[in-house]
């Protein structure tokens, strides 16, 4: 990971004071006040710039958005409705035990949490840095998600392994948008930690067709 040089954005206005107006009190009052407004206008300022802006582990909602539109990363993604496409349920309606169905009326957004909005532009801040290689995104993993690996299958593939739970929307977007470092020419799967899923019986199968992730 590359290191972040350290700034002082200080400025000590009471070094320009030469020492033959030590004794003007007037004169020193002035510069303090006008050291004073430096610190809240100019020190404050830019701290804050660089903790809410600059630093990718710890901006806000505003300069995640900066950072988005400069790195070109998605940090919200379009979900289509159902529209006239046939929904999971039962009945006429296609209820899901009389408690609505697996389709959506109408399109929406989702939208991601902060904490999932830097590690999407830290991601891409890998993504632009690395070769793809395993050891590479291996590093990556450890760095933004606490754990999990990647394996080469050795047949122009690689799987990413999560060892903990993402929220579904926030790995479609990993995947939809190619955000996950690789090499050139490189197909990606990815496989989520075990997690909880829809069906019924021992395995949770779905009707004896598979499983239905959420």
């Amino acid at each position: 990971m590359a290191t972040v040089q350290q700034f002082d954005y200080s400025v000590d206005l009471l070094r320009a004071l030469l020492w033959q107006y030590d004794d003007a009190a007037a004169l020193q009052s002035l510069l303090a006040q006008k050291a004073e407004w430096y610190s809240v206008n100019q020190d404050e300022f830019w701290t804050n710039w660089r903790r809410d802006v600059f630093d990718l582990t710890t901006a806000n909602n505003f300069g995640c958005a900066v950072w988005g539109v400069i790195l070109n990363v998605p940090l919200s993604i379009a979900l289509p409705g159902t529209g006239d496409r046939p929904a999971f349920g039962f009945g006429l309606n296609n209820r899901n035990f009389e408690r609505g169905n697996f389709g959506r009326l109408s399109s929406g957004v989702a939208s991601l949490t902060l904490e999932q909005k830097r590690i999407l532009l830290r991601l891409r801040y890998f993504q632009l840095v690395s070769d793809g290689s395993v050891v590479w995104s291996n590093f990556m993993m450890r760095e933004l998600f606490g754990g999990g690996y990647v394996v080469d299958n050795l047949d122009m593939t690689a799987t990413y392994v999560f060892t903990e739970a993402l929220p579904a929307t926030f790995l479609q977007v990993l995947l939809d948008f190619d955000l996950l470092p690789r090499p050139a020419g490189v197909k990606l799967n990815a496989l989520p930690a075990d997690i909880e899923v829809f069906g019924f019986g021992p395995t949770n199968q779905n009707f004896e067709n598979g499983q239905y992730y959420g």
